[in-house]
């Protein structure tokens, strides 16, 4: 039980750490906004991020086993896009349309291998979770990303309109 409270409160602090900074204002917090991570941010929100969601599933002995996969996925896929982030600060943006279209092609083609390979580690380590550990396991692999912040109703402060917000939602009937 403290193991889930103390990850909970992990996730909180990282999930609310943002918001604490839009809510202030004043000249001392100039340009707050424009606060651009370091590779070592990066790094310590990461090992944050993955250390949460361990403590959080609370895994027995044998579910330990499954870890270290998981654990490798995650990490390379936050290496690949550490990766992405500076080469694209550091490269020519795109002329034209036709040439923006193309990186971004390359860019969903990259992001989806690389999620194919986090679910590919996953799924032994998931397949081994009990219902309240999966539950845990579906919120703690979100928080830290923007899928964390749709899948709650608001994204850059706006209702979410579809199969999962206000109209339509699990509990919510379909409109006619």
């Amino acid at each position: 039980m403290l193991k889930t409270v103390a990850a909970a409160a992990t996730a909180l602090v990282i999930a609310s750490g943002s918001m604490v900074y839009a809510q202030q204002s004043g000249d001392d917090h100039k340009g707050l906004h424009h606060w651009r991570p370091t590779a070592e941010d990066i790094s310590a929100f990461t090992d944050a991020r993955i250390a949460a969601l361990k403590a959080g599933l609370e895994l027995t002995p044998d579910q330990e086993k499954n870890w270290p996969a998981l654990e490798t996925a995650l990490r390379d896929n936050a290496k690949m896009r550490s990766e992405r982030f500076a080469a694209r600060a550091s490269a020519e943006k795109p002329k034209d349309i036709i040439d923006r279209l193309k990186l971004r092609g390359e860019t969903m083609t990259q992001t989806g291998t690389s999620l194919k390979s986090i679910a590919d580690a996953a799924q032994p380590l998931y397949q081994s979770l009990n219902d309240a550990q999966k539950r845990r396991f579906a919120m703690l692999i979100r928080i830290g990303t923007r899928d964390h912040f749709r899948h709650h109703g608001r994204h850059h402060g706006e209702m979410k309109r579809g199969p999962s917000g206000p109209q339509g939602g699990p509990d919510q009937p379909k409109p006619q």
